[in-house]
């Protein structure tokens, strides 16, 4: 069970939306697979799903060449796309029954009930998709991605237009589904992917800038944070002539954020800054960059 993704490229006229890239996920694997729009992301899933060709490189999906035998492929990969284009006039279970027909489901009505069960399709069950809100319109999808067991889950933004008690449970139904499947999900909710995924791929104009555990990203990276708050309102100059300081990010007009290489020597001297001052400070810590401040400084330009 895995992804191979070999030295793909996908050309669209004269752009290269994906350059050369590749990658391995590993059963067990829940991967991020982050970038800014138009970075190639949904041209990436669609390639390893099928649905596109590429036009150099080669992609596996469980020792199945995808370009040689996509049915076969495409047997073994769930896929929850970006549009989770649906039939609106058909019921929840209408459509899942349809869905089953195709992968030829056995026993369906308990196949289709158990999946209803575990994205939490229960309460709305009996209604057409049309009638649904958008947040259950993705569990339908979500459902239909599930409803074949399959081994490989692609899923491209699989918690958009949920509220944030709906992206708790979907959250948990992708950690579930992840203990004896491969996930690939991307997402602009950085807090869910520091959330669900160990490991993070962050690609930026076509090319893989980054393919880490997320621990390892974050400790790599040259700069870390220093976080301080004040009681007292603070003139960002004062943050800003600190030896080390690379960058200061207001947070609001107590509390500050800096980034430094050498985060021990800038601590020393907001404690000399407070005391020369008579400042008071709440609080004041180090810590390593989050994926947000990660993924800027990787994308940014």
């Amino acid at each position: 069970m895995s992804i191979d993704v070999k030295a793909v490229t996908k050309i669209y006229g004269t752009q290269k939306a994906v350059d050369a890239i590749s990658f391995n996920i590993a059963k067990g694997e829940i991967v991020g697979f982050l970038g800014p729009n138009g970075a190639g992301k949904s041209t990436t899933m669609k390639m390893i799903t099928g649905y596109l060709a590429p036009d150099e490189g080669d992609i596996t999906v469980s020792g199945i060449d995808v370009k040689k035998d996509p049915l076969e492929s495409k047997k073994k990969i769930g896929y929850l796309p970006e549009s989770n284009a649906l039939y609106y006039d058909m019921y929840i279970k209408e459509y899942l029954n349809f869905v089953a027909d195709i992968h030829s489901i056995n026993d369906q009505r308990s196949t289709i009930n158990s999946i209803i069960e575990t994205v939490g399709l229960a309460p709305e069950k009996n209604k057409k998709i049309g009638q649904l809100s958008k947040g259950y319109k993705q569990r339908v999808g979500i459902a239909a991605a599930l409803l074949h067991n399959p081994e490989v889950l692609i899923l491209d933004e699989p918690t958009s237009g949920l509220d944030p008690n709906q992206i708790v449970e979907i959250r948990q139904v992708i950690k579930d589904q992840g203990k004896d499947k491969i996930v690939l999900f991307s997402s602009h909710i950085l807090q869910e992917v520091e959330a669900i995924c160990d490991r993070v791929i962050i690609i930026n104009k076509g090319k893989i800038v980054a393919d880490d555990k997320l621990n390892n990203l974050q400790k790599q990276s040259s700069l870390n944070v220093v976080r301080v708050s004040f009681k007292e309102p603070l003139e960002q100059e004062w943050l800003q002539r600190l030896q080390g300081v690379k960058t200061v990010n207001k947070i609001d007009s107590y509390s500050w954020s800096l980034e430094t290489d050498e985060s021990e020597l800038v601590r020393k001297q907001i404690l000399e800054m407070s005391l020369q001052h008579n400042l008071n400070i709440v609080s004041l810590h180090s810590e390593n960059k989050s994926l947000e401040e990660v993924f800027r400084s990787l994308t940014n330009g």
